[in-house]
C-alpha cells in the first residue's frame, strides 16, 4: 500500500515537473525556461510621510527563455540591483501598499531591467519578473 502510494506522488511529481516546457511535436523541448534570483533580497526605503520611515524587502527571480542567458545575469546583476533598488527608493507608500501600486512597480523594474540588460548583451533576454517576496513596513 504504501509503495502504491509512493509510486503514486512520484508519478504525479514527474508529470508536474515536465508540463511546464513546451514541446514541439517530435519531442523536443520548445522552451526551456530557467530563473535567477537575486540574493540576498533587496531592501531599501520608499517615500514615506511622518516621522516614521518606510522599507521594503523584496525577493525577485528573473525568468528567461534559455538557461545560457543566466551567465550574463549573474555578471549584470550589480546593475540590475541597483535600477531596482532606484526605482523602489523613490515609490510612495500609497504605491508600495496597494496592490495595483505593486503591479506598476514590478512592471517598471522588468521594463528597465530588461533595457538595461538589452543594451548590455545585445538582446532582451528576459521574459518576466517576479516578485517572490514582498515585504513592507
Amino acid at each position: 500500500m504504501k509503495i502504491q502510494k509512493l509510486a503514486s506522488l512520484l508519478l504525479i511529481l514527474v508529470a508536474t515537473v515536465f508540463s511546464f516546457g513546451a514541446y514541439a511535436e517530435d519531442g523536443d523541448i520548445v522552451d526551456n525556461y530557467a530563473y535567477y534570483g537575486f540574493e540576498p533580497d533587496l531592501i531599501t526605503n520608499y517615500i514615506s510621510t511622518g516621522k516614521k520611515m518606510g522599507f521594503v524587502r523584496i525577493g525577485i527571480e528573473l525568468m528567461v527563455k534559455d538557461p545560457d542567458d543566466l551567465i550574463a545575469l549573474e555578471h549584470h546583476d550589480p546593475l540590475l540591483r541597483a535600477a531596482i533598488l532606484e526605482i523602489m527608493g523613490s515609490q510612495t507608500a500609497d504605491k508600495v501598499k496597494s496592490l495595483t501600486g505593486r503591479e506598476e512597480i514590478r512592471r517598471e523594474c522588468y521594463d528597465t531591467v530588461n533595457r538595461l540588460i538589452e543594451r548590455e548583451t545585445g538582446k532582451a533576454i528576459i521574459v518576466n519578473l517576479l516578485f517572490t517576496k514582498y515585504l513592507y513596513d
